[in-house]
Formats: C-alpha cells, sequence, structure tokens
C-alpha cells in the first residue's frame, strides 16, 4: 500500500490520480499508523515550511515519517515534501527542518527577466539516474512551481539539476530516499512514468 501523508497542505488528490493512473492504488491518510504500516510513503506538499513543520508535528507524522526511511521503505517526497527532508529553511525566518538530509533551502535571488515563484516547465539535466528515472529522456520538460530550492550539503545526494538561470537541485536520490522540486503529477506523460516506476519499487 502506498500512503500519501495529509498534513492540511497540498496537492493530495492529484497526487492520488497520477498512482491511479498508472494502476496503483494510494491512500490519502492523516493516521500515524497507516504511514506507520505502508509499504511505499509519498510526502507531498504546497505552502509555506514553518506551517508545513508545525503541521506534521501537531498530526505526530514526523516518526512514522523517519521511521519509513530508515527502514528503507520507497519515499518519495514532492515539492515542499523534498525541502522538509532538509535540516534548514531560510523561508521567512530560519526553521528546522526534519533533518534526514544535510543542507538548507534558500530563496531565489535572480535577475529582473525572471520571476518567481519559478512557474512553468523546465529541463531536467541527470548527474545521477535513479530507479524513478527509468525510460525518462535525459533532458525532460517538467513542471514546477516554487520560490525555494534545496542546497544539498553532500552533491551526491543530487540526482537531477535544472537551470533557472544558474543550475540548482531539482531532485535528489539516496538508497530508498527519493525527492523532487518540480511535480510528478503535474508534468504529464513523464511524470505519470515516475509515478509508476516508484510504485513498481521492491
Amino acid at each position: 500500500m502506498i500512503a500519501i501523508i495529509d498534513y492540511g497542505m497540498g496537492n493530495l488528490r492529484s497526487v492520488q490520480k497520477g498512482f491511479e493512473k498508472v494502476g496503483h492504488e494510494a491512500t490519502v491518510t492523516a493516521d500515524p499508523a497507516v504511514v506507520a504500516a505502508a509499504e511505499k510513503v509519498v510526502l507531498p506538499g504546497v505552502g509555506a515550511f514553518e506551517d508545513a513543520m508545525s503541521e506534521l508535528r501537531r498530526r505526530r507524522m514526523v516518526g512514522p515519517i523517519l521511521e519509513a526511511i530508515d527502514r528503507g521503505k520507497p519515499f518519495l517526497g514532492i515539492c515542499l515534501g523534498l525541502q522538509l527532508l532538509f535540516e534548514t529553511s531560510h523561508e521567512h525566518g530560519r526553521h528546522q527542518g526534519l533533518g534526514v538530509l544535510a543542507g538548507e533551502v534558500v530563496p531565489f535571488e535572480l535577475p529582473p527577466k525572471y520571476s518567481v515563484p519559478h512557474m512553468g516547465w523546465n529541463q531536467l539535466s541527470m548527474r545521477h539516474r535513479p530507479p524513478i528515472l527509468q525510460g525518462i529522456d535525459e533532458a525532460a520538460y517538467v513542471y514546477f512551481i516554487h520560490s525555494f530550492y534545496v542546497v544539498p550539503t553532500d552533491a551526491a545526494v543530487i540526482a537531477t539539476e535544472t537551470d533557472y538561470p544558474d543550475p540548482f537541485c531539482s531532485m535528489i536520490w539516496r538508497d530508498n530516499l527519493y525527492a523532487s522540486q518540480f511535480h510528478p503529477e503535474k508534468s504529464q506523460a513523464d511524470g505519470l512514468r515516475i509515478l509508476k516506476n516508484f510504485a513498481a519499487l521492491p
């Protein structure tokens, strides 16, 4: 069973429908026990980092998230769900994240001709090809909407980068842990392929 964590923020039904389109059932849940029992876990999200962490703590989801990752369950973070995995965010102050990965979340500081948020279709540049990107072209276009991005301390976890205009980390991969700044559920055929690949992981 794939558990999609409901902490009151994010495009939950779109992610669930994405998995359904590729033939895999996924359950949206706010129950820590359901997350703990799941075979695979998805942490989506759209919104403010501080509010998200507060809701995860309030709903007692931090423990099941960390346990799922530690136990080697396939885990997928999406957008804010990527950022929450890091130690610190500088969104409207300085806030502590889940601390699964060393590094921080920082705002775009761009020339005037670049708008923030970074929104729309942009290309991936692969540094490593994790299993969930099998069958995806080297320069595939995927859908983004974000004003902040992650800066991992260990560059070895960076799976893909995207230029806006300088390269930023758009996907990480470490063992059973996968997370993307882009939205697979909004990225049409390639995005659905990523969800299907994730659902098929052992």
